[in-house]
């Protein structure tokens, strides 16, 4: 004990004692900037520090941004009891941020204000520089370089869809820059021809393989990119009306998207339900990456319980959705040949239409969602079964440990198709059958799992070129191929990251508008006094409202139940604020601006704000 006091008080002596001295040398026992990088494993180590924020999956623990259910939940889609979440109607004070932590505006399905990652790519791309000759092979060097730049891509992507124009980075900023600290926005297309460059670099010079498949490589980055450069190409074509930018990126995502489905690493051997409530995707041939969940490391989250049947969705499937599911037949429901295809009850639509649709909804109406239509997409089919007893920590609360698929082949062969056919309109090669046989009908040939079989659920008949559904509503300036493409994606990724940003960069923000879209207030066609009678009741008195046929509202009195027989009219709904095409960028906080101001600078806000 007396030995261990002297040491105690010698290493005092010498720390308190020698301080010009000691304090000045750089610590050999723990990491600093200057001896941090020696390795590929600390590259690796500070990479995976990237990966919370671009590879969120369920999120944690009750952690919503990014994740599907609760936190994609505002679009064309979804509607809530009470008036709809609306646009924000004026900047807001301030909106940065320098946190590294995930966070995501839900109205525009993207990031604040912050450029926190911008600076850590910058950062590692320039210390992969210094190591370059000391401590790297070219291998080595080239593959992190492509993840610094794949990275810095990916912020600028998501920065762009929010903001438009934004100050563009490729190096470090040192305090005393004052010119470029505050520099004002950069045009989008200069800042996405560099993401372009940054891109196309990962796609020649990224491993293959980084040894787990769990880690970043050429695969995972070629999904990503796909998804991020068919935003960018066809926002450049339906906004800008570039045709020449909106070429280039679209052959990206499409050479992108390739180079997955052409590997032969990659099948859709999963039925649809199976990609999401699975405890463990290891070895899914259609899971490109994945996100891991084990109770035993805490690393868990809470998105099963919220499609377990008992807890509620506030924002849930209104009957717009459900009318855009194709039937089994591949035909739309008003030409459809199948029985009750025309029926929209909700067991006439699980009936007839596509398998996507059984597999992410319930079967019977649950009150625990807005709309009664319940999504049990994110549990698998056990979960459920523990509805009125008390669930395992897999199905409860923020203790559930399905994985969460973050890149899926699925997403990979709609990037490319779509990219395909909107090339066609500029000028490329036509799509061709092969072509939907390779994604489209090879989506639908998914296998079906036994549920489904036992519900007596067909897989949907292969899409034609010759023979495309004529769908009455389609809109005039879509074709019928890139309009059943579009289809194709609103039911694959219902409560995922896509709908939102879709209809964004197709310039459709106006399918949100009730006063052309009547159906976002309306949930399916129920019988009341057969499906839910327990809803008749004094306390659902000038509350529970149908809406028949021919538009007529029929109020519940206490009197006419046998009357309540029409779409289902989510309580107290009323529309949401008026909006117009400025909503589809979001503006600056003021704060920023006269802060720019204040250093004798000028930060443009956002066209129309």
């Amino acid at each position: 004990m007396k030995r261990k006091l002297t040491i105690i008080i010698a290493l005092a002596a010498l720390f308190f004692s020698g301080c010009e001295d000691f304090l000045d040398r750089p610590s050999l026992t723990t990491m600093n900037d200057q001896n941090y990088w020696t390795s590929e494993n600390n590259l690796r180590l500070f990479a995976n520090g990237f990966y919370i924020n671009y590879f969120v999956g369920y999120n944690s623990s009750w952690g919503v941004d990014y994740a599907p259910l609760r936190g994609y939940y505002f679009a064309d889609d979804f509607t809530q009891t009470g008036k709809q979440i609306s646009f924000e109607t004026q900047p807001p004070a301030s909106r940065t941020s320098t946190s590294e932590t995930p966070s995501m505006m839900t109205t525009y399905c993207g990031p604040s204000w912050n450029f926190a990652y911008v600076r850590k790519s910058n950062l590692m791309l320039e210390r992969v520089e210094a190591m370059k000759d000391e401590y790297l092979t070219e291998d080595a060097y080239k593959h992190w370089s492509a993840v610094a730049r794949f990275f810095r891509g990916y912020e600028y992507s998501r920065l762009v869809s929010v903001f438009g124009n934004v100050p563009y980075y490729d190096r470090l900023i040192k305090d005393s820059e004052l010119d470029l600290l505050y520099k004002d926005r950069d045009n989008r297309t200069l800042v996405m021809d560099a993401v372009y460059d940054d891109f196309t670099y990962v796609l020649a010079n990224m491993r293959a393989s980084d040894g787990s498949a769990q880690y970043l490589n050429r695969y995972i980055a070629a999904g990503f990119i796909s998804r991020l450069m068919l935003f960018e190409g066809t926002w450049q074509k339906y906004h800008l009306n570039n045709s020449e930018k909106a070429q280039k990126y679209l052959q990206l995502a499409a050479d992108a998207a390739s180079y997955v489905m052409t590997s032969g690493k990659y099948s859709f051997a999963s039925d649809f339900r199976s990609l999401f409530g699975s405890q463990d995707l290891a070895g899914n041939k259609e899971v490109i990456m994945y996100r891991h969940y084990d109770a035993a490391l805490q690393v868990t989250h809470h998105i099963a319980s919220y499609a377990n049947t008992t807890e509620s969705q506030p924002q849930s499937a209104n009957l717009d959705l459900a009318k855009s599911f194709i039937c089994a037949d591949g035909q739309v429901y008003q030409s459809s040949t199948l029985p009750n295809a025309a029926m929209l009850d909700l067991a006439s639509m699980i009936a007839t239409r596509d398998p996507r649709f059984e597999a992410t909804f319930w079967d019977t109406p649950k009150k625990e969602a807005s709309t009664l239509l319940y999504s049990d997409k994110f549990i698998d089919r056990v979960g459920p079964t523990y509805a009125g007893g008390t669930y395992p920590a897999q199905y409860g609360s923020n203790t559930n440990t399905n994985d969460a698929p973050v890149m899926r082949l699925g997403e990979v062969v709609l990037n490319w198709i779509e990219a395909k056919a909107e090339l066609a309109t500029l000028g490329g090669s036509a799509v061709t059958q092969a072509d939907i046989d390779v994604s489209i009908n090879a989506i639908r040939n998914r296998p079906l799992d036994a549920v489904a079989t036992a519900k007596g659920i067909q897989k949907t008949a292969p899409m034609s070129l010759a023979s495309l559904p004529n769908d009455p509503d389609r809109d005039a300036d879509v074709s019928a191929l890139i309009w059943e493409i579009r289809r194709e994606r609103r039911m694959e990724f219902v409560y995922e990251h896509s709908r939102l940003l879709d209809i964004k960069r197709w310039k459709k923000l106006n399918y949100l508008d009730v006063a052309t879209n009547p159906d976002l207030h309306l949930g399916l066609w129920m019988d009341f006094p057969v499906e839910m009678p327990e809803w008749l009741i004094a306390a659902k008195v000038n509350k529970l409202k149908v809406q028949k046929a021919d538009g007529t509202v029929v109020t519940y009195n206490g009197a006419n139940g046998a009357d309540m027989v029409g779409y289902y009219i989510p309580e107290n709904i009323s529309a949401r604020d008026a909006f117009t095409d400025r909503v589809y960028l979001a503006p600056v906080g003021i704060a920023q601006i006269t802060q720019y101001a204040e250093k004798g600078y000028t930060l443009t806000q956002t066209t129309g704000w």
